[in-house]
């Protein structure tokens, strides 16, 4: 059985979308309802925060070669900010802009989760967890900054991944619990053939953030189901991690060697029976996986 480590007692409201930044050996993630942005630097134990103009879902790290080499791009509830001055730090020389604002008429719920692909598309889902009809999609946001609608609708659109080969794209109905693959044509961003990946039972949890290792194995974690599961490329489960905390919100690997799962978590869902029963809820763990991460590629403008 694998160790679960919590890191960081950051007692985060509602985590989302963290990502390793390898330059900085730190840990970067969103807490949506505390509508900030989070560090944490493993060797010398320090956090920082950052507040946001408006609730975020996740973000993507600029790639080194765009004419801002060290920022962020943010997905927001009303469209994408940009992020700079970041790689010494979060602190109030962080310069928070907005770099387009996007149409209600096209996205009508918040933007949850995301990933960029290997050629620098940003990929990113939205969710209506709550609501009752299937108003969701899954977009992609190009280097000119054009949105577009790319798959669904569905309840809630998260758990987006990619192969090591690129060759497949992976998002979730978190709401309807079913992880979606479909074959993707990176040079084109073109997806076709939708097929069933995984489908979880009802009451023993929702699938939320996923990544992918190097041999194609996928993690998702389990939201109400105290766990993260591991399927194999052929959407087999293969393993289970469980958890400290009723409600993981996503995965992302990191560390030195890229083997490190670390995970988010969320502390507003609980009630306060649960905070009882869940007292580390909203902290951020590590599990040591032994199988090295894929790449998280940037996004390029």
């Amino acid at each position: 059985m694998k160790a679960v480590v919590k890191v960081l007692d950051a007692r985060t409201q509602q985590g989302r979308c963290p990502r390793w930044h390898q330059k900085s050996g730190s840990l970067y993630w969103l807490d949506v309802a505390g509508q900030s942005l989070n560090a944490w630097q493993a060797e010398y134990d320090r956090s920082q925060t950052l507040l946001l103009p408006e609730p975020s879902g996740c973000f993507s790290f600029f790639s080194s070669n765009s004419q801002y080499p060290d920022s962020i791009i943010l997905a927001s509830s009303s469209g994408f900010f940009q992020i700079d001055a970041f790689s010494s730090g979060l602190n109030s020389g962080s310069k928070v802009s907005r770099l387009n604002r996007v149409s209600s008429d096209l996205i009508k719920n918040n933007l949850l989760d995301g990933r960029c692909d290997a050629a620098g598309r940003f990929w990113v889902g939205s969710a209506n967890i709550y609501g009752r009809h299937a108003e969701s999609w899954l977009y992609s946001l190009d280097a000119t900054l054009q949105l577009e609608q790319k798959a669904g609708p569905v309840m809630a659109a998260s758990s987006i991944a990619f192969s090591p080969d690129s060759g497949t794209i992976y998002y979730a109905d978190s709401a309807e619990h079913v992880i979606y693959a479909c074959e993707y044509d990176l040079e084109e961003g073109v997806l076709a053939n939708r097929r069933v990946f995984h489908r979880f039972p009802f009451g023993k949890g929702m699938p939320a953030g996923a990544a992918v290792d190097s041999d194609g194995g996928f993690w998702v974690a389990m939201f109400a189901g105290e766990k993260i599961v591991r399927l194999s490329p052929g959407g087999v489960m293969v393993e289970e991690v469980h958890l400290p905390v009723k409600y993981p919100t996503t995965v992302a690997f990191g560390g030195e060697a890229n083997t490190t799962l670390f995970v988010t978590s969320c502390r507003q869902a609980c009630s306060s029976e649960e905070l009882e029963q869940y007292p580390e809820s909203g902290g951020i763990f590590a599990i040591e996986t032994g199988v090295m991460g894929m790449t998280e590629y940037s996004y390029s403008a």
